[in-house]
């Protein structure tokens, strides 16, 4: 599939939340949320800091799309991530009603976007969220396995 320049330019961004996340000791996983071609969002991975197995990176920016927009709806919005979510953070996206999801890369362990499940799709709950993948995926790969490599070996 193409993709436009401003998914690039959105994923790219999502990138350069996960590269900060990848500084501060955190798994390398960054997201936006962009609403009529505008960024209104931004997460990172917080786990570690904030000590909360809920503070991924699509829960924290879709929260901070929320409070911008005083909703707690997302409707018309498109969350951008990069790597494919699990199924907390796609259950967030169905409940907040997100219109599009772009990710990275597919996490075959966990993924909840077509790598183990595809629960935005398969028109069991009230809402369903269009997918769309590859954007970045090189790097948005390369980034974990970095990080994966350095965190092992330090154990």
């Amino acid at each position: 599939m193409l993709f436009s320049e401003e998914n690039y330019k959105f994923m790219y961004a999502a990138l350069q939340e996960a590269e900060q996340a990848y500084e501060e000791g955190e798994v390398p996983i960054g997201a936006v949320v962009v609403f009529k071609n505008k960024i209104i969002g931004r997460g990172r991975n917080q786990v570690e800091k904030l000590k909360d197995s809920t503070a991924h990176a699509e829960i924290i920016a879709m929260t901070s799309a929320m409070n911008t927009l005083n909703s707690k709806y997302l409707t018309d919005c498109d969350l951008y991530v990069t790597l494919e979510p699990c199924l907390m953070c796609v259950g967030a996206a169905i409940n907040a009603k997100v219109r599009t999801i772009y990710f990275s890369a597919f996490e075959p362990k966990t993924g909840a976007c077509g790598s183990i499940y595809n629960v935005a799709q398969e028109g069991k709950l009230n809402h369903t969220i269009k997918i769309y993948h590859g954007l970045f995926e090189k790097e948005a790969v390369d980034l974990m396995q970095s990080f994966f490599k350095i965190r092992r070996s330090y154990n």
